[in-house]
């Protein structure tokens, strides 16, 4: 069965000399992987076509076998070419897409965390890649889980569950703006950090990267 989809390339990986593993994301299948048969050779209709974050109209034959679909066609909408100006806006990307593959199933319908990575990957060369961005994206999946942390039996002071709320409900722009004098900030790094270790049994792969070369950026008051 042949189907359509518009994704987001989460992630590639060599699967013969000739052919790539292409995982998506989508809003109507979920996380899905096709093979990009003969990807890799230079005269390829896929070639350039096939990078991480790129946002894509594509085709797939379905598998009756297995997880791993065929790719057909693919039609590029955005490269995201600003994600690729700063180091630390890739790792802060990369580490969302690997958490996403860690707390999604496959072939399940994932609108709303869809629209939650095209927006931060949107925003994120807007502005300084700074780890509020990886809180909120955090508390923001979490969220649509249905994993919202329940501030009310939590230790935070009152100051830093304002602040969750707001990384939870603000948009991008807003969380931009968003201050955290340097206690609330170690506060809310605990706090999440314990949390996820609570939900996922460890600190997800990627994590400490996204804060190292800006980790005097922490959200912080200049």
């Amino acid at each position: 069965m042949i189907a359509s989809a518009t994704g987001l390339i989460l992630r590639t990986r060599p699967l013969t000399e000739t052919s790539l593993i292409v995982n998506w994301l989508t809003p109507e299948f979920g996380r899905i992987s096709t093979v990009a048969k003969g990807a890799r050779r230079h005269k390829s209709l896929f070639l350039g076509k096939l990078d991480l974050f790129y946002e894509a109209d594509f085709s797939f034959t379905r598998s009756r076998r297995s997880e791993l679909h065929t790719l057909r066609e693919i039609s590029l909408r955005d490269l995201h070419p600003a994600l690729r100006q700063d180091l630390s806006y890739l790792q802060q990307a990369s580490y969302c897409a690997r958490l996403i593959e860690e707390v999604t199933e496959v072939d399940t319908p994932l609108l709303a965390i869809y629209e939650l990575l095209r927006s931060l990957l949107a925003t994120l060369p807007q502005h300084p890649p700074q780890p509020r961005n990886i809180y909120a994206f955090e508390l923001k999946l979490l969220n649509e889980l249905g994993l919202k942390p329940d501030l009310a039996n939590s230790h935070l002071s009152a100051a830093t569950k304002e602040i969750v709320n707001r990384l939870i409900e603000s948009d991008w722009p807003a969380i931009a703006e968003l201050k955290a004098n340097a206690a609330q900030a170690k506060e809310l790094r605990q706090f999440l950090q314990g949390f996820l270790i609570f939900h996922l049994g460890r600190i997800p792969k990627g994590r400490l990267a996204t804060f190292e070369s800006r980790s005097k950026a922490i959200d912080q008051r200049e």
